[in-house]
């Protein structure tokens, strides 16, 4: 009899069900995570994983990403008890490896899941929160392993990865104390530095109930207890010497800590000067507290296995398994888990990556001791620290530097906002109270009506928040001394009034301290940009104080500096451009041209809130409020409104204005960097000023010219890093400064480009159309997959560019497209003329030196005539315009023969079915292939004219008029 052939695999809807089936998930919601299913199957599994995974691994990450999806949009609210452990355990994968494919995927469905859920599905996920909040419970538990194998005698703690048996009772007992800690207070440990206090202190809890036989020191000889007293050991201070934490702080942990267990266990806490113990030999029982039965031979089994079955039914984090953060399965890995910070090696890109673009302005973000450049052939050292060390440092600074001042503005302070028109001393105490309140809120979620949740700004322990509001004030205070010493000794400042009585100013100010004392802390809640969201304020806005910042606070520690450096470049490079920034409001006065596109795509910002705004938002009341400008009003200085430019919609179509753009030449001269130095001496006053203000500095420039001018130098420099960066690695940097000269005009004379779009967009089609009329063997493709290895990579950066659209009613819409729709459609047309004229400075590679300037103006060589790989048009383009355009995917098949590459295309262009394609299609065929499929040869005609090279497709149109 003949053998039966193997049965086929089940389909992806029966694997699906069978792991519904697995986990206990309830009808409801398993019929909801089967429909999603079957209408994002196409988008998600119909092509391979950009990440680069194998499909069955990338068929099991959208599985997960699904079932989780359903389970917490829908599944929720019937009562479903999925957690997303569960779901990721049923599907054998790491949290490390979901978190960080969930943004591509969700990308892929994105309008799926808006039509299914609204647009707040992102939110109510909560996915970025809970990745925040692994990475953070992963650093505390390789700090607690350290720790604990430093103090005690336990090499099982080192285990192999994937690891959980053999961890050490008492290792294991301190990990569920901790968690105990947390699940009872969770409002106290939301932030790394306070997880690290809880932690030391349960360290401090087992050095005084463990048997002495059990640790790796003795008292005469330790090098980890070092504070003595008359009595004896401090271990309460030793241990805060040793870990850099706060001992006021605590022992208020340890208080709340013995309170916890004589509640949780049933005993009571005892004076440990009472407790006649071999433990407490030598040590200072002073202020020190013990438990009888807690860690004893007939108890301790028992406590153990109550601590773990609160943890395993009583998890605040529900959607987490915090057992498995004491092994490596399931968690990131070391180098990833600092929040998504740079792997800080010994690479020059790695420090590069923390220089500011202003630091050639003012050398300010440059850390000490500052190795020399890699480029004349020095060596970057630096110091790698890890999260909890840069947390538990950059803390000690701000309790030693900062809370030591006082709570209010010094004499010296108040003279100076005494000396303007008016005395602003009140209003500035006021509005530091309602801003941090904003930021800060102290009143209980209860009593706001709210809930608390990783996405619950309102959850702070109330003493936490007010400890902060403390610090982020005095910080101000103190920032603002400094600054207005430096301003009163301009010479271009005769006045402080209209800087200390600039609402924008303070906001920035006072956003920019309690930022930095979020990022102190590491908080897994008010992540940035909440900071904004909470005081009303744009990306521009605060991308305007930060250097001041960084100049007039000379203490702030070098990781303070990265962390104000990484907020730089996220709001130079995408924030700063998005719709509702006030860098529109000043585009529309310092670059008049760009007013139309600016009102056609609605992309002003709203008037800044009002104090009275914010503080009806936080329902609390504060009498005698500085005035500040209101919505209800006519535009005022601040509000940085034009009069001029009211909010309406242009008539023109954006095709008839990159038409019109095009028939002008570019000029000679750019005008974003000036050869005069007003940059330098544009007074602060000047920077927050109405767009419309003359600057004092002198000459007809308005004050939002120079601001303007200063901003876009910031992209120019972030973006000369970058290109030079992307041109390394592929290995052209000889044409570094052609790229780079071609952003630069795009900057200057089509910035529309920019608006509601990243900068690496415009970086990435910049370099690949150099690539095309320098006539290199460079894809799309190996760009991505280079561009795909720097640090600020990001995968919606090339899946998902912005276009804004018009429907037959005219009313504004707009979608989003990968990044070779974008460059074919938008930018060639827009950068035509900066590409053209390196045509004619002549291009082609085996006329170059890499060591020499460009010389002579060789004609372009002969390109084949090759269609138009868009199924939206019927018509070829000129025989030159070809070799600008990206063919969609550019040959990645070399071994395929041409019948099956033009069976590709068939099929995709005969393809009806209902897909939402976000990737990018890499999958057609070469520029050779095709044209030889095709029976074309060598031999096309070459067009003499640059500009013919990147002329549209020649359909017939009507002339404009």
């Amino acid at each position: 009899m003949a053998a039966q052939p193997p049965p086929a695999p089940p389909a992806v809807e029966a694997r699906f069900a069978e792991l519904c089936k697995e986990l206990g998930v309830g009808e409801g919601v398993a019929g909801e995570a089967a429909a999603l299913l079957d209408e994002a199957k196409g988008a998600l599994l119909g092509a391979p994983s950009v990440g680069g995974r194998s499909a069955k691994d990338a068929e099991r990450l959208c599985l997960a990403f699904v079932l989780y999806c359903a389970v917490k949009l829908k599944g929720r609210k019937e009562g479903s008890g999925i957690r997303l452990c569960e779901i990721l355990k049923g599907c054998k994968l790491k949290y490390d490896d979901f978190f960080k494919e969930m943004q591509q995927i969700g990308l892929k469905i994105e309008k799926i899941l808006e039509s299914r859920y609204g647009r707040d599905w992102e939110g109510h996920l909560e996915l970025k929160q809970l990745e925040s909040l692994v990475n953070l419970l992963a650093d505390a538990s390789r700090f607690y392993r350290k720790a604990y194998n430093e103090l005690f005698s336990s090499s099982t703690t080192d285990q192999e990865p994937g690891s959980a048996t053999n961890i050490p009772d008492y290792f294991l007992f301190g990990w569920n104390l901790f968690l105990m800690l947390r699940s009872r207070s969770p409002e106290l440990f939301k932030d790394l530095v306070s997880c690290i206090h809880g932690l030391v202190a349960v360290l401090a809890i087992l050095l005084i109930h463990v048997p002495a036989k059990f640790r790796s020191f003795t008292i005469e000889s330790s090098s980890h207890l070092i504070k003595q007293s008359e009595e004896g050991v401090d271990i309460i201070a030793s241990l805060c010497h040793n870990y850099h934490t706060s001992e006021e702080r605590l022992k208020e942990i340890m208080d709340k800590s013995h309170r916890a267990i004589e509640d949780f266990f049933g005993v009571k806490a005892l004076s440990a000067s009472k407790c006649k113990t071999e433990n407490l030999d030598k040590i200072d029982t002073d202020g020190l507290m013990c438990f009888n039965g807690l860690i004893d031979e007939e108890s301790f089994q028992l406590n153990l296995k109550k601590l773990e079955k609160l943890c395993d039914s009583n998890s605040w984090e529900w959607e987490l398994d915090l057992k498995l953060f004491l092994s490596n399965d399931y968690i990131p890995s070391a180098e990833k888990s600092s929040g998504g910070s740079t792997n800080l090696g010994c690479s020059k890109r790695a420090f590069e990556t923390l220089a500011s673009p202003t630091k050639t302005i003012k050398n300010m973000l440059t850390v000490p001791c500052s190795p020399p450049s890699p480029v004349n052939g020095g060596s970057v050292k630096i110091v790698q620290m890890t999260p909890v060390t840069s947390a538990m440092t950059t803390a000690k600074w701000l309790r030693e530097v900062i809370s030591s001042l006082p709570d209010k503005p010094s004499s010296k302070l108040q003279q100076l906002l005494s000396s303007c028109d008016r005395d602003l001393t009140n209003d500035v105490t006021k509005r530091v109270s309602i801003v941090l309140e904003a930021i800060f809120p102290t009143k209980s979620a209860a009593d706001r009506g709210g809930s608390i949740g990783l996405n619950c700004a309102n959850a702070f322990d109330v003493p936490w928040a007010e400890a902060r509001k403390m610090e982020a004030s005095k910080l101000y205070y103190r920032v603002l001394e400094a600054i207005c010493r430096a301003e009163s000794q301009n010479s271009s400042v005769n006045n402080l009034t209209p800087l200390l009585s600039n609402e924008r100013f303070h906001r920035c100010l006072i956003a920019c301290s309690a930022e930095l004392v979020l990022a102190t802390h590491k908080t897994v809640i008010m992540m940035f940009p909440a900071v904004l969201e909470s005081t009303g304020l744009t990306a521009f806005d605060l991308s305007k104080i930060i250097e001041n910042f960084v100049r007039h606070e000379e203490t702030l520690p070098r990781e303070l500096k990265r962390h104000l450096n990484s907020l730089e470049e996220q709001l130079l490079e995408s924030m700063a451009w998005e719709k509702g920034s006030s860098l529109y409001n000043s585009l529309i006065v310092a670059r008049p041209s760009l007013a139309s596109e600016i009102n056609r795509l609605g992309l002003l910002a709203e008037p800044m809130p009002s104090l009275d705004e914010l503080v009806a938002r936080q329902n609390v009341l504060v009498e005698g409020l500085p005035a500040t400008p209101s919505k209800k009003r006519a535009a005022a200085p601040d509000d940085n409104t034009d009069p001029r430019s009211p909010k309406r919609l242009c008539n023109e179509s954006r095709n008839t204005v990159v038409e019109r753009n095009l028939q002008t030449p570019p000029p000679k001269q750019s005008h974003i960097v000036s050869a005069n130095l007003k940059a330098k001496c544009h007074p602060l006053q000047s920077t927050f000023a109405s767009p419309t203000v003359s600057n004092p500095v002198g000459g007809n420039d308005k004050c939002v010219d120079i601001t303007v001018q200063i901003f876009f130098s910031k992209i120019l420099k972030l973006a000369a890093i970058r290109i030079r960066n992307l041109c390394e690695r592929i290995q052209y940097v000889e044409q570094t400064e052609r790229v780079y000269n071609v952003f630069k005009q795009i900057l200057d004379q089509q910035a529309a480009l920019f608006f509601n779009r990243h900068i690496d967009q415009i970086i990435l089609c910049c370099l690949y159309g150099v690539a095309k009329v320098c006539q290199l063997e460079l894809s799309f493709r190996e760009i991505l997959n280079n561009y795909k290895r720097e640090p600020q990579c990001k995968p919606e950066v090339f899946l998902s560019i912005y276009v804004g659209t018009r429907n037959r009613n005219g009313i504004l819409g707009s979608h989003h497209v990968d990044i070779i729709t974008f460059y074919n459609e938008v930018f060639v047309p827009a950068a035509k003329p900066f590409l053209v004229s390196l045509i004619a400075s002549g291009t082609r590679p085996e006329d170059k030196n890499p060591n020499s300037q460009i010389s002579g103006s060789p004609k372009p060589s002969p390109f084949p005539n090759l269609p138009d790989m868009s199924p939206k048009k019927d018509l070829l383009l000129s025989p030159s315009s070809r070799s600008f355009y990206a063919c969609i995917g550019e040959g990645t098949h070399a071994y395929q023969s041409p019948s099956k590459d033009l069976a590709a295309i068939n099929s995709r262009l005969n393809y009806n079915g209902r897909r939402i394609n976000t990737r990018i299609n890499f999958d057609m065929v070469s520029d050779s292939v095709l044209a030889g499929s095709l029976g074309q040869t060598n031999g096309g005609s070459t067009s003499l004219d640059p500009a013919a090279a990147f002329s549209l497709p020649s359909k017939k149109r009507k002339p404009d008029t």
